[in-house]
């Protein structure tokens, strides 16, 4: 090859683009999924913490009112709670579930 070859060799690879490295994307990937499940897990969390200790707040109002129309409700509420847990299920990420996500 001649000294002109040469340098044209060495000018187009410079705009090649850099080696994958398959082990290192992995980790990436690895470290990103780990880090959005711990998202995930502390949003329920804390949802479940809140929701609980609301309920605990509200329970001794809430208690008579439910009882009193707990008669002709039950199964209409029964099917609505089954619904939105099938939702929530079934929707994907918790923070899209909520819309809270984009």
């Amino acid at each position: 090859m001649t000294q002109a070859d040469d340098r044209l060799k060495a000018l187009f690879a410079q705009d090649e683009p850099p080696q994958r490295d398959p082990t290192f994307s992995m980790a990436v990937m690895e470290q990103v999924m780990r880090q959005r499940f711990r998202e995930d897990v502390a949003l329920l969390s804390g949802v479940s913490v809140i929701g609980g200790g609301a309920m605990w707040l509200v329970w001794p109002t809430l208690q008579p009112a439910l009882v009193a129309i707990s008669q002709g409700l039950a199964p209409a509420l029964g099917a609505i709670a089954l619904a939105f847990c099938a939702a929530m299920i079934l929707g994907g990420r918790p923070t899209a579930a909520l819309g809270l996500g984009s």
